[in-house]
């Protein structure tokens, strides 16, 4: 359902009939497949839902932060120190690089592809201390980059649709911010905030970028999703009932239907993952190319 308040557009998504998940998180869409993917982020697993609707999931035997498509076939995955890969077929789990060895209290948590296919994901403490984390890049030669340190939780990733700039959320600073972002390099800089989202146990979490350049961010602790515009005013929401909201992915040949997930916590319908359509297309989903 759709309406307007204050010159908002508000959605209103329903919960799908799937188990619920304790951290439900990096939705993710494969356009070459016509998969899509989440993870449930404690208990190790990366989940799958094909077009029929039919449900499968997998183990990835530690806390997992991210899944993205590779292009070489199976999917990438940021788990617990590093990057591993994950093959559908068998369920084999291969290495691919590590990213904070030595470090045993922090894990991987979300990220995403650019369209070059190099692989963005940052870290954070588990104990969710501020400052111990960063974000990286790993490479198609699978060499990892560290990007920056500092980071609380790092959390959302996206680009604009002319990849002039990459959105990120690191959701202890309360923000979304921006970079400048260079599609050849895939260096960075330039950082500034877009807008302050956020105050004690609510923060910003997972996001999303539309054609228009919206950029959609799920808010954790606040039971729904905030579209801003890229000079940082807010045009839309998506309510659920559900506090915990943590990531979203356009999905469909169309890319106009939304796939939400969420974490245990208050809510009727906490944990699920929830879907409606999109009243404007999102941008695609880029495989890792490693």
């Amino acid at each position: 359902m759709t309406g307007e308040a204050a010159g908002e557009m508000i959605l209103r998504p329903r919960p799908m009939a799937l188990p619920a998940a304790e951290l439900g998180e990096s939705a993710c869409w494969d356009p070459a497949t016509g998969l899509f993917y989440w993870i449930d982020s404690p208990a190790g697993l990366v989940h799958c839902l094909d077009g029929s609707g039919q449900h499968s999931s997998w183990d990835v035997g530690q806390p997992v932060g991210v899944v993205v498509p590779r292009a070489a076939g199976g999917l990438a995955v940021g788990a617990g120190d590093g990057f591993v890969a994950l093959d559908p077929a068998t369920g084999a789990i291969t290495a691919l690089a590590t990213a904070e060895p030595g470090k045993p209290g922090n894990r991987m948590n979300d990220g995403a592809c650019d369209r070059a296919g190099r692989f963005y994901a940052g870290t954070m403490a588990a104990d969710e201390s501020p400052g111990h984390g960063a974000l990286y890049r790993l490479d198609s030669d699978h060499s990892v980059t560290q990007l920056f340190t500092g980071v609380g939780i790092s959390n959302g990733i996206g680009w604009s649709p002319d990849e002039r700039l990459m959105y990120y959320v690191d959701s202890l600073a309360y923000r979304l911010d921006v970079f400048d972002y260079d599609a050849v390099t895939g260096a960075i800089s330039g950082r500034r905030p877009v807008a302050s989202l956020g105050e004690g146990d609510v923060m910003p979490d997972g996001l999303a970028v539309d054609a228009q350049g919206g950029v959609w961010v799920a808010v954790w602790g606040g039971g729904m999703i905030q579209r801003y515009s890229a000079d940082g005013r807010r045009t839309g929401v998506v309510e659920l009932p559900a506090a915990r909201v943590t990531s979203l992915a356009f999905s469909g040949p169309d890319l106009d239907q939304l796939y939400i997930t969420t974490a245990d916590g208050p809510g009727s319908s906490a944990g699920a993952l929830f879907t409606c359509p999109a009243p404007v297309a999102g941008l695609a989903t880029h495989p890792y190319r490693g």
